[in-house]
């Protein structure tokens, strides 16, 4: 994977050529116990013989609920409009984040400040009607980004309530087959607590929302996906052994958290994510609408015991 630093607005673009299509990620449905080949034997897996099993199911918000990144998308060069942000002093237009350029930035930074911040730095810190001229001290600085972020949140809240948006497929049927199975079910967001909460409750309902176990935002904590702190978090609230939790996911960013907290994790790609490398997922689904939450247990007790 490139890294964050080479990014370029004018020169990196996702290829479209590049995006798995259905015959490349065709969804990994179990229907019967799975085979292992270990270095001493080969062994079948059942839920009985498995230490661990899939007792917490955890959802990524942003891009598993529901497909955001382009409202995300809207929301920022909304913002970037409304103050007139420039990056070069001789634009006459304000900054736009272009859809090939966004889908990049946002698979590799987590976060809206964060990426802001890079851009910045990146591009030249910018003039607006914040500030007449670039801000050259750190409290300046947060305080624009602090500025935009509050604008395109509360943008973005405006989108959702909408009523435009619609959960992804089989997000809401798995919700509910985990709470009835007496499984516990938590979201964990990279996004603001304000943004993420108007997203579940528009989008799940309020009852499924109140009725989740655990719900971190990234104002929960320090660091940003990929860090794993927001699934340790999780699991330490939920009182579970990682190995007992399964995380749903659409971007590497949120595949590589869920990784170094030592959960499974299963991803839902979107258009913006289908060519990253998901080579540490144990299984890939273009939606939902035809996983069960039987699938996920046997994938969960066959991946734990065979490692």
């Amino acid at each position: 994977m490139a890294s964050i630093m080479m990014l370029s607005q004018a020169t990196l673009s996702p290829s479209s050529s590049a995006k798995l299509s259905s015959h490349t990620l065709n969804p990994l449905l179990y229907t019967k116990p799975l085979r292992f080949k270990t270095n001493r034997k080969s062994f079948s897996v059942s839920a009985a013989s498995s230490q661990h099993s899939l007792k917490a199911l955890i959802f990524d918000c942003d891009g598993v609920i529901l497909e955001s990144e382009h409202l995300h998308r809207q929301a920022y060069n909304d913002a970037f409009s409304h103050f007139n942000v420039r990056c070069n002093s001789s634009s006459k237009q304000p900054l736009n984040w272009a859809s090939d350029f966004y889908d990049v930035l946002q698979n590799q930074i987590g976060g809206g400040k964060p990426k802001m911040r890079w851009y910045f730095k990146e591009h030249g810190w910018p003039s607006s009607t914040i500030f007449d001229t670039p801000p050259e001290n750190d409290d300046d600085r947060a305080k624009l980004i602090d500025t935009l972020q509050d604008w395109k949140t509360e943008r973005y809240k405006q989108i959702i309530k909408s009523g435009t948006v619609e959960p992804r497929p089989g997000v809401l049927r798995l919700m509910d087959e985990a709470k009835a199975t007496g499984k516990q079910l938590a979201v964990c967001s990279a996004a603001t607590k304000s943004s993420v909460i108007l997203c579940l409750e528009s989008l799940i309902g309020m009852e499924r929302f109140q009725g989740l176990d655990c719900f971190l935002a990234g104002d929960d904590v320090k660091e940003k996906k990929p860090d794993p702190s927001i699934y340790l978090t999780a699991a330490k609230r939920l009182g579970m052994s990682e190995k007992d939790c399964l995380v749903v996911e659409d971007s590497v960013i949120g595949l590589q958290a869920a990784t170094k907290a030592g959960m499974s994790c299963v991803i839902t790609y979107t258009s913006s994510t289908a060519d990253q490398d998901f080579k540490d997922a144990i299984a890939i689904y273009p939606d939902l609408s035809d996983v069960r939450l039987n699938d996920l247990e046997l994938l969960l007790q066959n991946v734990v015991a065979a490692n």
